[in-house]
């Protein structure tokens, strides 16, 4: 038993300084590239990623910026003005271009950096997205074009629009998601207008669904355990996650629309806040009670919200939108599923059952959850 007990609270240990330790930083997004191929010629390349990232070299090796020796500088661009992180990319635009590449039928096309967009900081606990425009010519019988872009400036997921200027008709490629230093496959030039594949929009956005919940979602991961920890009977816990799961559906449909939507400044605290809350009702509450199926309701509609930031980057496939938004739902219910299982297997599959495990995991993991959630708060309001 002393064994179980010192293992709590080793994992306590580890768990409640890494919480904070990610608290005050964010993690670096992929790039998302999007390639015009018009039916003359002409190429543009949208590159939405962080400029600030870019300069400093803090890439997806660091899962918390933190942790870069560069922290500190990355920190100072973060709260430039638009214009001054403008006049601080100017001299590094010549390495722009000898870093990243796009091949013509495997001959390189020469590239300038055209328009580049950069927000004012707002709110920056969220890292504002820059667009790089890149421009360029090829021939109008190209048939693929292949692309590069650095590991250095971090991971990037890229597709292709074919255009076809005379027709007025064009068509967006599926995805490729780059995690390796390495180039693209080719993408086709030929099949103009080939809607993406059924299993490919699946797999693609089961995917994106599954990662953002594990390993990137640590906000949403401790909403998840701290509706687990609530009881280790699987009848409570599915009714709360199936509450969950409904809520975020409908405001992730509706902001996907553009029918709601919420700053971020508003939506991250609050959903730290619903962290903190369930974490302080898993201390005082025993039983499931229907204000509880309703404030987990309240709160998925606002982890919804959440939701959306990523599908709103990654983008929805034309004539695929229903699909999309369901395999992203499947991924995010896989991401939730595996949460779950794996704290019944560590945890109250085994010891559910023993006189002591309220006193011994729910109460101390609670204490955490509400701790590190009400930490998020005053940090994302900037109080911190």
């Amino acid at each position: 038993m002393h064994r179980f007990f010192i293992g709590v609270g080793l994992f306590l240990s580890v768990l409640f300084p890494a919480c904070f330790s990610v608290a005050v930083a964010d993690v670096v997004k992929p790039a998302l590239v999007e390639i015009t191929a018009k039916s003359g010629g002409e190429v543009s390349i949208d590159i939405r990623t962080s400029i600030e990232a870019m300069l400093t070299g803090i890439n997806a090796q660091y899962k918390n910026t933190q942790d870069a020796p560069q922290a500190a500088e990355y920190d100072a661009l973060r709260v430039l003005e638009a214009e001054q992180l403008q006049a601080v990319f100017e001299p590094f635009k010549p390495e722009l271009l000898q870093q990243v590449w796009l091949k013509a039928d495997g001959e390189p096309v020469k590239l300038r950096v055209g328009l580049v967009d950069i927000p004012e900081p707002g709110y920056t606990k969220v890292p504002r997205a820059s667009v790089i425009v890149l421009e360029g010519q090829v021939a109008p019988d190209t048939e693929n074009l292949q692309w590069y872009y650095p590991a250095a400036f971090g991971d990037n997921a890229v597709r292709v629009r074919q255009v076809n200027e005379q027709k007025e008709q064009w068509h967006w490629s599926d995805w490729q998601w780059i995690r390796k230093d390495e180039p693209s496959q080719p993408f086709s030039l030929t099949e103009v207008f080939r809607q993406p594949s059924t299993p490919g929009v699946i797999w693609s956005y089961i995917e994106i669904g599954f990662t953002h919940i594990v390993p990137k979602g640590l906000d949403h991961i401790l909403f998840i355990i701290g509706i687990f920890l609530f009881s280790s009977r699987l009848k409570p816990l599915f009714w709360q996650v199936t509450m969950f799961t409904i809520a975020h559906t409908i405001t992730l449909g509706l902001s996907m629309n553009g029918v709601i939507s919420l700053p971020a400044s508003m939506v991250e605290p609050l959903i730290a806040l619903s962290i903190a809350y369930v974490g302080v009702e898993n201390i005082f509450a025993r039983n499931l009670h229907n204000s509880r199926l309703f404030l987990v309701f309240g709160f998925g509609l606002l982890h919804g919200l959440g939701f959306a930031s990523i599908l709103s980057d990654f983008g929805m496939p034309d004539g695929a939108f229903a699909l999309a938004l369901i395999s992203f739902n499947v991924g995010v219910e896989l991401g939730q599923i595996a949460i779950i299982l794996a704290g019944y297997l560590l945890l109250s599959g085994w010891f559910g059952m023993r006189e002591w495990y309220r006193s011994v995991v729910i109460l101390p993991g609670s204490l955490l959850i509400s701790a590190i959630g009400f930490y998020w708060m005053l940090e994302r309001l900037e109080f911190l």
